[in-house]
């Protein structure tokens, strides 16, 4: 009994250990590193990563381990001192601040969004505006049109009801932009002096939200991505100081939000989820949405591919800043190409040959004119082409589709055979 006693001291001992990260001072550029040999990571490894962020138009490239930078890297004439936008990968720091509101009981959640920015901020019906709440911008369920014109739009004009809130997922920039103005009017201050005063203050963070047409867009340096990033590792708090303390409400931020979209918490994306769904679609596709990252990892991430990933299991968050990848029209497939060269990076990796259940293969993809599928199990099949919209365009049951027509972009193709069924991206060039 005894021994099982010590055993389990030495268990939670050693949890504490890799649960220990180090933060960089709060008023100072200096910040510890680890050398990536320490880590047992191949230099030729690092460098295939390199140079495949430079030829994908990266700007910034920062990897911490247990909060220390183990790999940092800018690009194309950017330095450490420049600034860049976060785009949507910004949306994190709103729902962290809101949380930050809440805590402090100058919002609810569960309020309707009408009493932070009085009737008559949609062109809804009252009664179907009283029914979207903070919570529904923070899980984009609010049911507004996001096929209007201008999504980006936050004139009452353009924010048109088309589900009763929290009965469709869609991806609205609109409803979202609006959470600066409920913040804003909770607090009694501007997002950016409150942002500074709970969050940048304290963690050394620098960066502004500017405004770009009807978006509010936060830009800092690549250093400060990083800072929140290991602010949201280690669970709202940044070394003694807690930030955000409202441990449900950060819970609920990083876990699934709603039951629509399963990849999707409070503003951040999830992997490892058994489906998920993406931007301007309203397709439900089956596994993780990032299939070569841990589960456990979310992410922020914005157009152009700006990230802010944070996986736990490995004490890890690393960051990218730069420009349109071009090759790449969706910002998670990015993400996915950067760790197929982290998962790389280890020299003591060996790749032991796996017998895998053949599966349906297109190929070539990226494709210009014609894509053949390889069908191993020598069954009858057909398959359905969709657009990112989820409009069906191409159909047939032949082993070549012909998409010499098409605009360049990302397509879904449905492969049906027997009772399986699979969807493969698809880029048209």
């Amino acid at each position: 009994m005894r021994t099982l006693f010590f055993i389990c001291l030495l268990l939670l001992f050693g949890n504490s250990l890799m649960a220990q990260l180090y933060f960089p001072p709060v008023n100072s550029n200096e910040w510890e590193t680890t050398d990536p040999s320490d880590l047992g990571w191949c230099p030729d490894e690092i460098n295939a990563l390199y140079d495949f962020l430079e030829t994908n138009n990266s700007k910034a490239f920062i990897l911490l381990k247990d909060g220390k930078i183990v790999l940092e890297e800018y690009f194309n004439g950017h330095t450490a001192t420049d600034t860049w936008y976060w785009a949507s990968a910004g949306k994190t720091l709103t729902a962290f601040t809101v949380g930050i509101a809440q805590q402090e009981n100058l919002l609810n959640i569960g309020d309707p969004t009408s009493d932070y920015l009085g009737t008559g901020w949609t062109n809804a019906t009252p009664s179907q505006e009283a029914n979207i709440t903070v919570r529904d911008q923070l899980s984009m369920t609010t049911g507004l049109d996001d096929g209007v014109t201008d999504p980006n739009c936050i004139d009452p004009s353009c924010l048109q009801y088309l589900a009763d809130a929290g009965e469709r997922w869609a991806y609205h920039n609109a409803p979202y932009t609006l959470l600066t103005n409920v913040v804003e009017n909770a607090t009694g201050q501007t997002m950016n002096q409150y942002i500074t005063e709970k969050i940048k203050t304290p963690t050394g963070m620098d960066g502004l939200f500017l405004p770009l047409g009807d978006l509010e867009v936060f830009f800092s340096t690549a250093r400060s991505m990083a800072r929140f990033g290991l602010l949201v590792l280690n669970e709202g708090s940044w070394e003694g100081t807690p930030i955000l303390t409202d441990s449900a409400y950060f819970n609920e931020m990083v876990n699934t939000s709603q039951d629509l979209n399963e990849a999707y918490g409070y503003l951040w994306w999830l992997n490892g989820k058994d489906t998920y769904m993406i931007p301007q679609s309203q397709i439900v596709f089956n596994g993780p949405f990032v299939p070569n990252a841990p589960d456990d990892m979310i992410s922020g991430m914005g157009k152009d591919g700006q990230f802010v990933n944070v996986i736990p299991s490995r004490n890890m968050v690393w960051i990218r800043m730069g420009e349109d990848p071009g090759n790449l029209p969706v910002p998670y497939l990015l993400n996915d190409a950067i760790w197929e060269y982290l998962n790389q990076l280890d020299c003591s990796l060996s790749t032991p040959v796996v017998e895998t259940p053949a599966k349906i293969s297109v190929y070539p993809n990226p494709v210009t004119e014609t894509l053949y599928l390889k069908n191993p199990f020598q069954q009858d099949y057909s398959y359905v082409l969709y657009t990112v919209a989820g409009q069906q365009i191409l159909e047939g049951n032949s082993d070549k589709v012909d998409v010499s027509e098409l605009k360049g972009g990302m397509y879904f193709l449905k492969v049906i055979y027997g009772n399986t069924s699979e969807t493969i991206k698809i880029i048209k060039r």
